[in-house]
């Protein structure tokens, strides 16, 4: 979906009309939540966000996987499969399956993690089990509460942070923020903005951690796109923090296409961007994402560019910190029920 532009607006009239829609749809969110999950047996480690849309997840997931196997674990990663048709438990399998069977971000995250996609996420838990998970890292998932989390990272883009912080459909809130935050073990924010300051200030005041963390670009995907003018596309959370971080890496972004999120390009419109680049001799530059849901489809040029970024934290020790002492946590909860 595309977010409308009146959630990140101070005060709207559309806004306040869907107020009541919002404290219903909220209320029933808080009540789900607040039911009692299944114990997976493993520690469950979840990367969620408090509000619809895309704030940096995927690249979180990515970046706990390369930490977790450091400390010597075997992370499975279990997911929805959001945009997919296969409702699962299956295993992701990047020779066998598309963005359409299991959704853009699972066939995305296979090439370093396995990734289990299960609408039915009791499913998806037995599933990564059998696979030798010591650890399974939920993508998304914080305001579901079939499985209990033994701990919970929330994140927020700062420069967007969370508009105007009202619930669905009146702002981008899957649920009131008071027992959103209660919830949540550590807050991760990612850019250096400043807008979620106040969401970062309430985290502290509880006694839980903020991470600081920053999308780095590849050298090798800067290198590609060096010297060259591009037309960028993204069908993501916020295509515009795309085009921001292409041009603070010093690509030369002549035109920009804005989708909405997990957009599945038509052969129409695959056509049109190749058209467009080619008339104005232009290379055609997406996210890594964007490219899943494109793999296999007719007429995506060779010499399409996808620019790859990392999540970096400015204090990995303490991000190795804190999932230690979930784990241990975890691990000795469930010692101590035996």
């Amino acid at each position: 979906m595309r977010e409308p532009a009146f959630w990140y607006r101070p005060r709207s009239p559309k806004s306040h009309l869907l107020q009541p829609l919002g404290a219903l749809y909220g209320a029933i969110t808080a009540r789900r939540m607040a039911r009692k999950g299944f114990d997976a047996g493993i520690p469950v480690i979840c990367v969620g966000n408090y509000h619809v849309g895309g704030a940096g997840k995927t690249p979180t997931v990515l970046a706990l996987t390369k930490l977790l196997r450091e400390l010597g674990e075997t992370p499975v990663v279990l997911s929805r499969g959001y945009g997919g048709r296969l409702k699962g438990p299956v295993m992701v399998d990047r020779e066998r399956h598309t963005a359409a069977d299991v959704g853009d971000e699972p066939l995305m995250m296979v090439r370093d993690v396995p990734v289990a996609v299960a609408r039915d996420r009791l499913d998806g838990v037995a599933l990564a089990r059998s696979q030798g998970a010591t650890v399974i890292l939920m993508d998304d998932g914080f305001q579901n509460p079939h499985i209990t989390k033994d701990a919970s990272l929330i994140v927020i883009d700062s420069e967007r942070g969370l508009g105007n912080g009202k619930v669905f459909p009146a702002g981008p809130l899957r649920a009131p923020l008071k027992g959103q935050l209660a919830r949540t073990d550590a807050l991760v924010l990612i850019g250096d903005g400043h807008a979620a300051d106040d969401v970062a200030a309430e985290i502290v005041a509880r006694d839980r951690p903020v991470l600081r963390a920053r999308l780095k670009p590849d050298a090798a995907s800067v290198a590609q796109l060096f010297g060259r003018q591009v037309l960028a596309f993204a069908g993501i959370g916020d295509p515009g923090r795309f085009f921001r971080t292409l041009q603070a890496s010093g690509i030369d972004v002549a035109r920009t296409r804005p989708f909405a999120d997990h957009h599945m390009f038509s052969q129409a419109e695959i056509a049109a961007l190749v058209a467009d680049a080619r008339r104005e001799q232009l290379t055609l530059v997406t996210t890594e994402k964007d490219l899943a849901r494109l793999r296999g489809s007719e007429g995506v040029p060779d010499d399409m560019v996808p620019f790859a970024v990392q999540l970096e934290f400015d204090d990995r020790a303490a991000l190795s910190r804190l999932i230690s002492d979930h784990l241990y946590k975890a691990r000795e909860r469930r010692f101590a029920r035996r």
